[in-house]
C-alpha cells in the first residue's frame, strides 16, 4: 500500500484519488487540459458488465487525448464477486466496489454510471441472467442512461454475438447496448422516463474487440478490419507529465479488492473498435470522426467558442488569472443559450476553471463528521481569493435546511475568510446510505423506487453549502458538499462525507449462531449512540419454539460514540430450526431497526450503510471430533469465526512462523480462499504442510483460481492435481454422493442430498478437472445442460494423515449459516478420527 501511495503522489495531477474528499486543487497544466476538454462537445459511453471490467486505457484516451466527456456504464455494482482485502462480500462488497470504480474515475477522468442490475454470481449463459436480473427493467436503464448521458459513440466492452462463451452477465451487458441504441430514440419505448429526460440517438456502436476474442493473436492478425479502428492508446501528454497507459494503470489499480494492483506501463498501445451500428468515420484514427464537437454544435455557441479557443490559444500558464475576464463573459453568453444539457454540463466545467484560474477556495467542514435529524451542528465555511480579481462573496446558504448566511464581505487577494453556520437538521431528513440497499429486492435485481436515483454512482449527500459570489459584478453560486475535515497525526490532513445517522443503532457481534444443542446461550446486542445522552430500551424480536430469558433491556448512554452491551440469554428448541433474531431500539416514541456497518480501508471515502439489524440462529444436531484447528488465512472469508461457532478453538497461523512440527498440535489446518494465489510465504513453506499430513494431519485447501496461478505453487498437492475453471453456479444443482461409504460423508455427521439444501450464490468454483487415483471424488453435480462435474471435494490419504482440496463455496455457505456445510466441514476437520476413537474404545 505504501508503495502505491507513493506511485499516486508521483503524479500531482492524480492526487485526489488519495483522498475522495479533498478539494481538487490544480496546476496551470491541468486548468489548461481542462480548457481543452471544455472546447470539445462531445460524450462517449463505455458499456460493461462488472467494476473491473472496463478499459481502463480507453476510457482515459477518450477522456485526455480526445477531450470528450466519456462515461462508464457498468450494469453492476459487482456484488457477488470475492474480495481479495477484507471480509466485505454480497452487497458490502457492492458498497466497496461502487467506491473503486469512483476511485478508477477520479484517476482516468471518467464518470460512472450503474443500473439496478445486482451481481448475483456467475452465470454461464445471458438467458439465465437476463432472467434473473429482469430483462425489461436492466434494459429501461441502460435506455435511461443513454438518454440522461446522450453519448454520440457507445462502445462495448464484450461480444453481443457470442453467448454461452463467457460470462453470461458480460454478454447480456453487450446484447442490452445493441437493443438501447434504438430504442433510446423511440418516444414509444418507457415514455414514462421522458417526463425526466428526452430521446436521443447516438450516432455510433463500436465492440472493442481483440485477439482474446479471436482466441490467439495470430488469428486476429488475419481478421478483416475494414470495419475497424485502430486506436494508439500509448500517446505521452507532455502537459501532464505522463502517458495514457501510465494514467489507465493507476485507474485499474484502484480495484483492490479484485487484485487489480499492477504495475504501469508506458509506450505505443493500440485498441482495437469494430463498428456494429451507425456509420464508420472516415478517419479510422478518429471514433468521433464526422461529428460536430465544437461549440458551434450549439445554437449561440460560436461566440462561446470564440472567447474559450483565444483562452486555450493564448493561455497564460503563469497568471492563468488574467484570463478571468474572457471566463466570465463566456459564462454570461453560456446562460443564454437554450441546449439545457450542453449548458447545464459546460456550466459546471467551466465554473470549476473559473475557481481554479482565480485560486478560489471554498470549503463548508462540519464540526462532527455526522449529526441526526433534528439535531444541530456547526459548519465551518472557509473562503479564500488567491487572485487580484474582485471577488464579493454575496451570501452562504445550507441546502435543505433553512441554514443561511449574508457576510456580503470582498474577498482580497490571499486574505482568508472563516465563518460559522449552523444546520438545524430537519426531521424528516433521510439517513445517510447507499440508496439502492433502502429496499429489500431480489436475487438479480436492486429496487430503487425514485427514478432519478437510478444509475446515480451515490446517494446525493442531504446538505451542500451554496456560495453566491459576485466576480468582476457577474454573479456566479457554487456548490460544495458539506464534508468533514481533521488529521490524525500517522496521516495527516483526511476528509470525509459528513452523514445523517440515527440517534442510536444496535447490531450482534456474530450474524451466525449455531446450537449445537439444546443449550442456552448469551446474545450480546451492541446499541451504539450517535448522539449525546440517549435513554431507551431494546426489544429482542425471536422466533416461536425459541425462548429468551427477557424480552426487553433499558440503555442509558452518556457520550456520542459510545457502546453499551445489553446481554439477553436465548434456549434453542429441542429440533433443528433455521430462524432470526432482530432488536428493535424504542427511543422518545420511534421504533429504531438498523444496524450501522462502516467500511473503511485507506484508497477509498469512509462508508456508512445502515442495514436491517438482524442474525440468522440455527439449531443444529452436529457432531465434532478434535478441538484444535489451525487456520492460514488466505483472501479474507468469515470461516474461522464460523468454525468456532461450533466450539473449535480455532488459531490463526502466520505463514511465517511454520516450521517443522509447529502444526502438531492441531487437529486440522485450513487454508483460506486463494490462500496460494495471495500469500508468497507459502511458497516456502509447503514441504512442512505436506509434512504434517504425512506424519497424520488432516489438511484442508480451500479454493484457488487457476488464472492468477503463481508458477511455485504448481504442485500444491501430494500427488498430481489440475485446477480449472470449472464451476457449478446454480445454487440449488443437484448433488450426488459419489462415495457413500467413505468416512468424510458418514462421520461423525451422516451427509444426506439434503444437507445441500438452502445453499446460496453457487456450488462452488475452480473445481480441479484432473487427478491422480490416489484421490477420491466424493461428490457430483452440474448446471443444467452440462456434464457432471466430479472435482468439488476430493479425498486423498497421504502417509498417516489426509489431504483435502475442495472448490465447495465454504466462505459464502458458513457465514450464512447453511446447516449442511457446517456439518460437512465438520466431517472433513474430523477426517480419520473415527479410526482413532475405534482403537481407544477397543482399548477401552
Amino acid at each position: 500500500m505504501h508503495r502505491f501511495l507513493a506511485i499516486c503522489l508521483a503524479f500531482a495531477f492524480f492526487v485526489a484519488s488519495l483522498n475522495a474528499q479533498a478539494p481538487v486543487k490544480k496546476s496551470s497544466s491541468e486548468i489548461h487540459h481542462d480548457i481543452q476538454k471544455l472546447n470539445f462537445l462531445g460524450s462517449a459511453l463505455y458499456i460493461a458488465a462488472h467494476p473491473d471490467d472496463e478499459n481502463t486505457r480507453l476510457i482515459s484516451y477518450l477522456s485526455n487525448k480526445v477531450k470528450a466527456r466519456t462515461a462508464y456504464l457498468s450494469l453492476t455494482r459487482g456484488d457477488g464477486g470475492q474480495n481479495l482485502i477484507g471480509p466485505e462480500l454480497r452487497e458490502l462488497l457492492g458498497v466497496l466496489r461502487t467506491q473503486e470504480l469512483l476511485g478508477a474515475r477520479r484517476v482516468d477522468g471518467g464518470e460512472q454510471i450503474f443500473t439496478r442490475a445486482n451481481d448475483f454470481g456467475y452465470s454461464k449463459h445471458p438467458d439465465e441472467t437476463l432472467t434473473i436480473w429482469d430483462k425489461e427493467k436492466v434494459l429501461a436503464d441502460v435506455v435511461w442512461a443513454i438518454r440522461k448521458f446522450k453519448p454520440d459513440v457507445i462502445i462495448n466492452r464484450f461480444d453481443h454475438r457470442s453467448p454461452g462463451t463467457t460470462h453470461g452477465h458480460h454478454t447480456a451487458s453487450a446484447m442490452l447496448s445493441m437493443e438501447a441504441f434504438e430504442l433510446a430514440n423511440d418516444v414509444n419505448a418507457y415514455k414514462n422516463q421522458l417526463q425526466n429526460t428526452e430521446t436521443w440517438q447516438p450516432r455510433r456502436l463500436f465492440f472493442n474487440t481483440s485477439w482474446w476474442f479471436y482466441g490467439s493473436q495470430e488469428k486476429f492478425d488475419a481478421a478483416d478490419k475494414s470495419n475497424m479502428l485502430n486506436l494508439d492508446v500509448g500517446v505521452f501528454y507532455p502537459m501532464l507529465g505522463v502517458s495514457n497507459n501510465e494514467i489507465a494503470a493507476l485507474a485499474s489499480s484502484q480495484h483492490l479488492c479484485q487484485g487489480f494492483g499492477r504495475l504501469s506501463t508506458r509506450g505505443s498501445q493500440n485498441e482495437y473498435i469494430e463498428l456494429l451500428k451507425g456509420d464508420l468515420p472516415g478517419d479510422k484514427s478518429d471514433i468521433f470522426d464526422g461529428i460536430n464537437t465544437t461549440w458551434t454544435r450549439v445554437k449561440g455557441g460560436k461566440a462561446i467558442g470564440t472567447l474559450l479557443n483565444r483562452v486555450e490559444a493564448n493561455f497564460n500558464f503563469k497568471d492563468p488569472s488574467s484570463h478571468l475576464p474572457e471566463l466570465i463573459e463566456a459564462y454570461g453568453l453560456l446562460q443564454d443559450i437554450t441546449d439545457e444539457h450542453w449548458k447545464t454540463q459546460k456550466s459546471k466545467e467551466l465554473k470549476a476553471i473559473i475557481a481554479a484560474v482565480s485560486g478560489l477556495y471554498l470549503e463548508a467542514s462540519a464540526k462532527t463528521p455526522y449529526s441526526n435529524p433534528g439535531g444541530t451542528v456547526e459548519v465551518n465555511i472557509e473562503a479564500l481569493n488567491r487572485s487580484n480579481t474582485n471577488i464579493v462573496l454575496k451570501s452562504i446558504q445550507i441546502t435543505n435546511s433553512k441554514s443561511v448566511s449574508n457576510p456580503s464581505i470582498i474577498l482580497k487577494n490571499n486574505e482568508k475568510q472563516n465563518l460559522k453556520i449552523d444546520i438545524n437538521i430537519p426531521e424528516n431528513t433521510q439517513y445517510t446510505s447507499p440508496y439502492w440497499l433502502n429496499e429489500k429486492g431480489s436475487l438479480g435485481m436492486y429496487n430503487v423506487q425514485d427514478e432519478k436515483l437510478i444509475g446515480k454512482p451515490e446517494t446525493p449527500r442531504a446538505f451542500h453549502a451554496l456560495f453566491q459570489l459576485e466576480i468582476n459584478g457577474v454573479s456566479i453560486s457554487f456548490e460544495k458538499p458539506v464534508v468533514h475535515r481533521y488529521s490524525k497525526p500517522d496521516k495527516g490532513e483526511l476528509y470525509q462525507p459528513f452523514e445523517i445517522l440515527p440517534e442510536v443503532t444496535a447490531s450482534f457481534s456474530d450474524k451466525v449462531l449455531i446450537f449445537a444443542d439444546g443449550s442456552p446461550k448469551q446474545v450480546p446486542i451492541t446499541v451504539k449512540a450517535h448522539k449525546d445522552n440517549v435513554k431507551g430500551e431494546v426489544q429482542f424480536c425471536y422466533s416461536k419454539g425459541w425462548i429468551v430469558d427477557t424480552e426487553t433491556k433499558a440503555f442509558d448512554i452518556a457520550k456520542q460514540g459510545d457502546e453499551q452491551i445489553l446481554m439477553f440469554t436465548l434456549t434453542p428448541p429441542n429440533y433443528e430450526d433455521e430462524s432470526f433474531i432482530s432488536p428493535i431500539i424504542k427511543i422518545n416514541g420511534k421504533k429504531i431497526t438498523k444496524e450501522l456497518v462502516k467500511i473503511e480501508y485507506d484508497h477509498v471515502p469512509t462508508q456508512s450503510i445502515l442495514l436491517p439489524s438482524e442474525a440468522k440462529v440455527v439449531r443444529l444436531n452436529i457432531e465434532k471430533s478434535g478441538e484444535n484447528i489451525g487456520y492460514i488465512v488466505g483472501a479474507g472469508d468469515d470461516v474461522p469465526k464460523s468454525l468456532e461457532q461450533i466450539g473449535y478453538n480455532v488459531v490463526i497461523i502466520d505463514p511465517n512462523d511454520i516450521q517443522a512440527g509447529s502444526l502438531d498440535k492441531f487437529d486440522a489446518v485450513v487454508l483460506g480462499i486463494r490462500a496460494y494465489n495471495v500469500v508468497d510465504a507459502l511458497k516456502f513453506k509447503q514441504r512442512f504442510l505436506l509434512d504434517y499430513v504425512k506424519d497424520g494431519g488432516n489438511l484442508v485447501i480451500q479454493y484457488n483460481t487457476s488464472g492468477r496461478w503463481k508458477e511455485q505453487f504448481k504442485d500444491i498437492a501430494p500427488y498430481p492435481l489440475t485446477l480449472s475453471r470449472d464451476r457449478v453456479t446454480d445454487e440449488n444443482a443437484d448433488v450426488k454422493i459419489l462415495a457413500s461409504k467413505h468416512s468424510i460423508v458418514n462421520f461423525p455427521n451422516v451427509i444426506e442430498p439434503s444437507d445441500f439444501d438452502g445453499w446460496i450464490q453457487e456450488r462452488g468454483l475452480y473445481f480441479p478437472n484432473e487427478w491422480d487415483n490416489a484421490f477420491t471424488p466424493i461428490l457430483s453435480m452440474s448446471d443444467k445442460g452440462e456434464n457432471e462435474k466430479k472435482g468439488s471435494l476430493l479425498v486423498a490419504p497421504y502417509g498417516q494423515g489426509n489431504y483435502i482440496y475442495t472448490g465447495l463455496s465454504f466462505f459464502r455457505e458458513l457465514p450464512a449459516g447453511v446447516s449442511g456445510a457446517y456439518k460437512l466441514f465438520a466431517n472433513m476437520l474430523s477426517l480419520g478420527k473415527d479410526k482413532v476413537e475405534r482403537k481407544e474404545n477397543i482399548k477401552g
